[in-house]
């Protein structure tokens, strides 16, 4: 149905996980994820695999899930493809991207790896319209393949990146459905990629899905777990590393892997929200398919020279903690507000407040019913203290935390009682005045 509304299905099916939130939605085939904050709500925007016994890759829709917490997910839209240009159904729904502007929210899609196509609607779940009854990019438009795109925005300009091998980018108009440019080639200095370990393969040097992120002043173009950064959007971009290494993995998250390994196969993005960063990706090691795949996220942290850590790829995932296994990574947080994370001495990362009354919040953790004390490891320059509070900086105070000046800049651990604590508690931590620059925290865990 070419220029006609596309009725999206409102599934209202919510899938939970208590404890092991990757994959963030289980057994459905949802992979090549892009999320989005929209309205203070996560969306993803991704491809959908068929079955479970796929033996190649059968994609017949695209859907939108959404998330208030990045634990609980909803499904909210599917796109079919015989509802835009397309006109029939199709086996090829690849890679997707979103973008909003002006009042509207716009949804890219692939079509199979040789066009890409882009609807329109009043809200990021449809229901949706096909503005131009036509692809975006033709499959002529440039030497590579013009699909797997993804969406920049900056200083209310937005950009399309797309392509395979070697990527291209344009500008495009405030439209957001035709080009302002004529695309132009990226150039990228020593790249490798799931096929060019060595940098010998000059005929496949990186792979599909560009996606591009800021931080810091600095562009980052990344294809999976591989990426590039550069000063300027345009390029040239130089590759730096890969931020999935085998030290990632706990056990039961390590196999199976692609053909070409643990590294091929990572489609998917990278977002910001409520001032933490994390990797949305492509994973198989829970279906065994490499046809049918899952979507995970991993909090992602920034060395202080701009490089990437790398990841940890895990079952726990992101916004929710359990306090029976091991200490909680400060800098894991799920919101924060006047706090930093910082490389440490130690190899890791820790977090350190700008101002006073600073706050980190972890939602979701696990097994605190039984516990009666935390412990946590830190630096400190002088006397401070933290309030530990429920849910929020106002919340009911739970512990007071008193920290001696520590003058071997080495960490030290102490521990305090906390009273009250439950099962699936969102607990916060609020810095004080003197806290503010003085105050480093490594780790903390219940006992």
């Amino acid at each position: 149905m070419k220029n006609g509304l596309i009725y999206t299905q409102l599934l209202f099916c919510v899938t939970i996980f208590c404890h092991a939130q990757n994959p963030i939605v289980a057994n459905q085939g949802l992979n090549d994820p892009h999320i989005h904050i929209f309205n203070d709500t996560a969306y993803v925007y991704a491809s959908h695999d068929k079955s479970i016994t796929n033996d190649k890759f059968i994609m017949d829709d695209w859907w939108v899930w959404s998330s208030p917490d990045l634990v609980n997910w909803t499904k909210r839209s599917v796109l079919h493809p015989k509802d835009t240009y397309i006109g029939k159904d199709y086996s090829r729904c690849w890679a997707t991207d979103a973008a909003y502007n002006n009042g509207k929210y716009y949804w890219y899609f692939s079509e199979g790896n040789e066009q890409t196509g882009v609807v329109v609607s009043d809200t990021p779940i449809g229901p949706w319209k096909d503005p131009l009854g036509k692809p975006l990019l033709t499959s002529d438009l440039t030497p590579t393949h013009e699909y797997d795109m993804s969406i920049f925005e900056e200083d209310g300009d937005h950009y399309i990146f797309f392509g395979v091998w070697n990527y291209y980018v344009a500008k495009l108009n405030d439209d957001m459905i035709s080009l302002a440019e004529a695309p132009k080639k990226i150039v990228i200095n020593n790249p490798r990629g799931p096929y060019n370990r060595d940098g010998k393969n000059n005929d496949m040097p990186t792979d599909d899905k560009p996606f591009v992120h800021k931080y810091n002043g600095k562009y980052y173009l990344s294809w999976g777990c591989f990426y590039a950064i550069s000063d300027n959007l345009y390029g040239p971009y130089d590759y730096v590393d890969t931020i999935i290494k085998e030290s990632s993995f706990t056990e039961g998250y390590d196999s199976p892997t692609w053909p070409n390994g643990f590294l091929q196969g990572r489609h998917g993005s990278f977002f910001e929200w409520h001032n933490q960063s994390y990797f949305v990706y492509c994973d198989i090691s829970q279906t065994g398919n490499r046809y049918f795949r899952d979507a995970f996220i991993s909090y992602v942290h920034y060395k202080d020279n701009g490089e990437i850590a790398t990841i940890r790829v895990d079952g726990i995932g992101v916004g929710q903690y359990d306090a029976n296994n091991g200490a909680i990574e400060a800098e894991d947080y799920f919101k924060a507000e006047n706090v930093d994370k910082t490389e440490n001495v130690i190899g890791g990362f820790s977090i350190n407040p700008k101002a006073t009354n600073g706050f980190v919040t972890y939602p979701n953790i696990q097994n605190l019913n039984k516990k009666s004390t935390i412990e946590f490891e830190f630096l400190s320059q002088t006397d401070t203290q933290i309030e530990v509070r429920e849910s929020n900086p106002n919340g009911k105070l739970l512990a007071t935390c008193k920290f001696k000046s520590n003058s071997t800049k080495a960490f030290k651990t102490e521990s305090f009682k906390i009273e009250e604590l439950q099962n699936g508690q969102t607990v916060c931590l609020v810095f004080k005045a003197a806290s503010v620059e003085n105050l480093k925290i490594n780790r903390f865990r219940f006992k």
